[in-house]
């Protein structure tokens, strides 16, 4: 069977990393995967990129001017939505036509517009869409947050400026996504049972199939080494704990950096001798610019493609903090766990679904910087610690590993092109 998976970036961003992952584990499956970006970063031989041109920037920017004008020319939420209207034609290409499934993955910033999608639907091959956010069930955003909208029909969009209109840009796309889907059939995949619940409310996938799989992980490459070693190589202390941040962009709000800063502030004020005892590994761009906001010493980490380099900084460090206020199905805490590093994080998205609270890791009061904090202390003072490791491991094997996620997306592939019953 001849997969094709489509995805905008090849590394960069989560949704890049899970579609890459099964990519590779459905070719040591048997299958035939490859993978199609519009922005290519290695020299992966399965990884196919879309011809670069000024025409592929001139689409994005085109985009971004729309979404602008629609935002009375204001930037706020300027990234938080996207509308689709430009992207590439892909059904000349033979890696399209050769293809017995199609699987869209996070397809937007130009890499897909929804009459290109309307022209893979129209050659009538089974496609599958793994939802990494909200954007497919919404009228244009990514997180719909406490807006409801979307389960009838969009209108007054929050992310507009002034709240949008009766038939603001947000109504207007959700009316041609309804218009895309009527008549057609999509399976798509939640990677969270969070996200999964939130598509079926909503009202452009009425009568469409929504099922949930998650994201997979390699869990022979992500697996407990020597602390020590591991330190050494990350060229950090080998006395006290260390904590790990991580993010593409550790600064964004989305990510909840107020809430660790306070946090830890807390933790510094109930427990001084964590001063000494406590360091901050803070991994992605503009790493370094946490390293006075914090008061425990920083190590700050560029953000990381190499993939042993990140196995090497997950086991120098005793856990992993993720106080994301967005989130669908973290690849972080994966790897984290995968590890052996219990973790802490929000209840939101699908993080209560990774992380069993006081079993593998904590789980925070949404938005309680209080909380968050106990749920550190807890993990750094906890007798069972290494109970705590074993079993973040295990869930990670038994739910995310290649091995489970790949059966099941290539018993739904089995499923939607009629191979077995």
């Amino acid at each position: 069977m001849r997969v094709l998976l489509l995805n905008t970036s090849e590394c960069i961003g989560g949704a890049a990393v899970a579609a890459g992952r099964l990519m590779d584990a459905l070719n040591e499956k048997g299958l035939k995967a490859k993978l199609l970006v519009r922005d290519k970063q290695t020299d992966h031989i399965s990884v196919v990129p879309l011809r670069r041109s000024r025409k592929l920037v001139a689409k994005f920017i085109w985009e971004r001017v729309v979404i602008w004008r629609a935002n009375h020319f204001k930037k706020h939420n300027l990234f938080a939505v996207d509308i689709a209207n430009t992207g590439t034609d892909i059904t000349s290409l033979p890696e399209f036509k050769q293809a017995d499934v199609v699987h869209l993955h996070w397809i937007n910033q130009g890499m897909l517009s929804l009459r290109n999608i309307e022209k893979m639907l129209a050659w009538g091959k089974p496609m599958v869409w793994t939802m990494h956010d909200m954007w497919p069930c919404t009228g244009i955003c990514h997180h719909a947050r406490e807006c409801t909208h979307y389960q009838t029909e969009c209108h007054h969009c929050p992310f507009l400026y002034g709240g949008g209109g009766a038939n603001d840009l947000s109504r207007r796309t959700f009316l041609k996504k309804k218009k895309l889907l009527e008549g057609r059939r999509i399976t798509f995949v939640a990677c969270s049972h969070w996200l999964e619940e939130r598509a079926k409310q909503s009202a452009l996938l009425k009568g469409q199939t929504v099922v949930s799989i998650p994201n997979p992980l390699n869990t022979n490459f992500f697996k407990p080494h020597d602390k020590r070693e591991a330190r050494a190589k990350c060229h950090l202390p080998q006395q006290g704990q260390l904590m790990l941040f991580g993010s593409v962009k550790p600064t964004d709000k989305r990510k909840g950096i107020d809430y660790l800063i306070e946090s830890c502030r807390l933790l510094a004020e109930r427990y001084p001798e964590l001063k000494e005892q406590l360091g901050v590994v803070v991994l992605g761009r503009q790493a370094r610019l946490l390293e006075h906001l914090l008061p425990f010493k920083v190590y700050p980490f560029e953000f990381m493609l190499d993939r042993q380099q990140l196995v090497n900084l997950y086991n120098a460090v005793d856990l992993f903090v993720t106080p994301s206020l967005e989130e669908n199905l973290p690849n972080t805490i994966m790897e984290a766990m995968a590890c052996g590093v219990p973790c802490v994080g929000f209840q939101t998205g699908g993080i209560p679904e990774m992380i069993d609270h006081l079993h593998n890791g904590y789980v925070a009061d949404y938005r309680s910087a209080d909380d968050f904090a106990n749920g550190i202390h807890w993990l750094l003072t906890d007798a069972d610690y290494a109970l705590r490791s074993e079993e973040a491991r295990r869930k990670v094997v038994s739910h995310y590993s290649e091995q489970v996620v790949g059966k099941r997306y290539i018993d739904l592939y089995n499923r939607i092109t009629g191979r077995h019953a």
